[in-house]
């Protein structure tokens, strides 16, 4: 297995006494100075879960156009985006085609009583009436991540140090998303173009994404620290973490937002499609973020409001 992206086992911090919990924490500690990414065994969520989250996917994406239609949104919304909704790549200032896949989203819907807030980052899910399994099944796993989020997030906080909810204290009533990714065959979309991809190169915007993913030729590349496109390894069970860039910020660029980039499925592999869970963590919408300082974090940042922060993001990578 490749360094780049490190293998950390949980179970001795859900298990173990202080010392194997410090062991834990100063491996992601290390793992995400290093790399950004890391995977992780021990995390708790059944395999069956996720699997059957997939096989109700793969039901809805394979509905007729015009059905999948009527659920369709644009980015930041609840419910079906076609391909062509989003290019990644403009989030780094890249105007590159749009990505490769289509997309079911759903999110935190748990209203905080603030309509410009509400509005915007707590809609109320939509469950497609063609795949009426769906919903028991992804609200399940949101429920999983939800609580392997704020476990990492105290993970975090004790691996630099910090109480315990230094972290988890501003995730009281986070915003968060939850993209079921199709990445459909060559048949389906048609040969990339130049600069194209499932999803084009980018990092992640909030504290933590938790990714649950299927092995293919047209997978997951991670950007190395000296400027290597690698592909990230796969480990059956295991689920991948990497952090965004409101965490680097938060930790004063100490830990990596690393880029990262999915590929289009190669001409010799032109039936390939796979369905990827990815999970974004977030905050709570009114949370002001500032950085660590020294020695903990090594530049300071502007602070930031976490929804507005957010917003500017996803506008970004939103094709008009």
């Amino acid at each position: 297995m490749t360094s780049a992206v490190p293998l950390v086992d949980l179970s001795p911090w859900f298990a173990g006494n202080e010392s194997d919990r410090a062991v834990v924490a100063g491996r992601i500690d290390e793992a995400l100075r290093e790399s950004g990414f890391l995977l992780i065994t021990g995390h708790g969520v059944p395999d069956r879960l996720r699997a059957e989250v997939r096989a109700q996917a793969r039901t809805f994406f394979a509905l007729p156009g015009q059905v999948k239609e009527r659920y369709r949104v644009s980015v930041g919304g609840r419910g079906w985006l076609p391909t062509g909704a989003e290019a990644n790549g403009y989030a780094e200032g890249t105007e590159t085609p749009p990505d490769l896949k289509e997309s079911y989203s759903l999110g935190a819907d748990q209203a905080t009583g603030l309509p410009e807030i509400d509005d915007e980052w707590f809609r109320a899910n939509v469950w497609p009436e063609q795949v009426p399994r769906l919903r028991a099944a992804a609200e399940s796993y949101m429920a999983r991540m939800r609580d392997l989020s704020d476990d990492l997030l105290v993970i975090f906080a004790v691996a630099l140090g910090l109480v315990p909810d230094h972290f988890a204290a501003h995730a009281r009533q986070p915003t968060f998303t939850f993209n079921i990714n199709w990445y459909p065959p060559l048949g389906t979309v048609g040969p990339a173009e130049d600069g194209q991809y499932r999803i084009g190169p980018h990092t992640d915007f909030g504290t933590v994404t938790v990714l649950d993913r299927e092995p293919g030729l047209g997978g997951l590349q991670v950007y190395t620290s000296d400027g290597r496109w690698v592909d990230a390894p796969f480990e059956p069970g295991a689920l991948t973490v990497n952090i965004g860039d409101l965490m680097a910020r938060w930790t004063g660029d100490r830990w990596r937002s690393t880029r990262h980039r999915v590929l289009p499925p190669p001409p010799s592999a032109p039936d390939e499609e796979l369905v990827s869970l990815i999970w974004f963590y977030e905050t709570d919408p009114l949370a002001r973020i500032s950085s660590l300082a020294p020695p903990i974090g090594h530049r300071a940042y502007p602070e930031v409001i976490a929804h507005e922060y957010l917003q500017d993001k996803l506008a970004a990578i939103t094709v008009d």
